[in-house]
């Protein structure tokens, strides 16, 4: 069993940054970030393999958001620069315990989830 909590979202103004944490207890094989905004999809933001690292990015992301984890603070993070107003959304954090990560529907399937993190990011 893998339980997940989400830290950090809050209010921006775009062009700022913030950064989500995701605590995480039980073992995982590898762990990412959705987000939701309202009226639209979910929709996959960053992957990370536990072991080894390798991250993914969705386009919409690349160059302005990281993904990280700790594995000593069980914790992995999000950290998001150059915030759009596109960027709004409620961010969820995923993981898998084993099974294929090598796209974004690989890690929804069968995942853990977080209870979510509102980020509002405005002009």
């Amino acid at each position: 069993q893998v339980q997940l909590v989400e830290f950090g979202g809050g209010s921006v103004q775009a062009g700022g940054s913030l950064r989500l944490s995701c605590a995480v207890s039980g073992s995982t094989y590898c762990m990412g970030w959705f987000r939701q905004a309202p009226g639209k999809e979910r929709e996959g933001v960053a992957r990370i393999y536990t072991g080894s690292g390798s991250t993914r990015y969705a386009d919409s992301v690349k160059g302005r958001f990281t993904i990280s984890r700790d594995n000593a603070k069980n914790t992995m993070y999000l950290q998001m620069n150059n915030l759009k107003l596109e960027d709004t959304a409620m961010y969820y954090c995923a993981a898998r315990s084993s099974g294929y990560c090598v796209d974004f529907g690989d890690l929804a399937k069968s995942a853990y989830w977080g209870p979510g993190t509102q980020v509002i990011v405005s002009s």
